[in-house]
């Protein structure tokens, strides 16, 4: 049985992925994740900024590229699923074990 997310987990586990809210900084001077902050209704989002600028979808394949690199999976498992012209999206990640993997990501950014 899986425990409920923190109320500021950026995760919210689905049938056979895991969804990833992430609040994108563009054009920032170095590539990082950040910490966890909540929004004005208390959700959680992951601060994420890339060199990459926000034109033509580039920003968001610097994101995926980033998240992939640093959690060790393959960007084909990653998919901006919503809020792909925005700062705030949302991330897809396939896997079968959707909590599993929330936990060993969650470990991550702690």
């Amino acid at each position: 049985m899986s425990s409920a997310p923190s109320p500021l987990s950026p995760f919210s586990p689905q049938a056979d992925r895991l969804h990833l809210r992430v609040r994108v900084t563009p054009k920032a001077s170095a590539e990082r994740i950040g910490a966890v902050v909540a929004d004005e209704t208390g959700e959680g989002w992951l601060q994420v900024a890339v060199t990459a600028v926000p034109e033509g979808g580039k920003a968001n394949k610097a994101v995926i590229a980033l998240l992939a690199k640093r959690w060790k999976l393959p960007k084909s498992t990653l998919e901006v699923v919503r809020g792909s012209t925005d700062r705030r999206k949302v991330v897809a990640i396939a896997d079968p074990d959707p909590d599993a993997l929330q936990a060993r990501l969650a470990a991550l950014i702690a």
